[in-house]
């Protein structure tokens, strides 16, 4: 019965990588998108999230910093052509995830979300040293993970 339910899972993630757009690079594997999840799940909790195309173009505008998650399998896929230039010109890293369910799971939201901006101070209000340095250092390893497989990338 273990074997049937792994090979559901197995077609499922076939279904997902089917989905992923073209322009999708750089995209997360297995452990880096795990990892990344996590981080946005932390960053939710901590309200240090900017959720959807034009919350997080609008802070990129604004000079916010951080790392960018985006959605692979969005469509129309123009919605979020734009975003990777604009975080190129700000210096922002970004990754993309295979599935935007996943995403919106890991932004505690029941919507399905394009892309997200995780930063590493809330826009209002402070948080508990403990809590802001675990969220710099999943951070930092991330963000690290991230430019190291777009500088192999490009």
């Amino acid at each position: 019965m273990g074997s049937d339910s792994e090979n559901e899972k197995s077609v499922k993630e076939r279904k997902k990588m089917m989905a992923v757009a073209p322009i999708a690079k750089p995209l997360a594997g297995k452990k880096l998108c795990k990892r990344t999840l996590k981080l946005v799940r932390r960053a939710a909790e901590a309200k240090c999230l900017k959720r959807g195309v034009k919350e997080v173009v609008k802070s990129v505008r604004r000079g916010h910093k951080g790392l960018c998650v985006i959605a692979g399998n969005i469509s129309p896929i123009d919605v979020i052509t734009h975003v990777p230039i604009l975080l190129e010109e700000a210096d922002i890293p970004y990754i993309y995830v295979p599935s935007k369910e996943d995403l919106a799971i890991a932004g505690v939201t029941k919507r399905p979300t394009c892309c997200v901006l995780v930063m590493t101070k809330p826009t209002k209000g402070e948080l508990a040293q403990e809590v802001q340095e675990k969220l710099q250092g999943d951070f930092n390893q991330v963000a690290a993970d991230v430019k190291e497989m777009a500088s192999s990338l490009f």
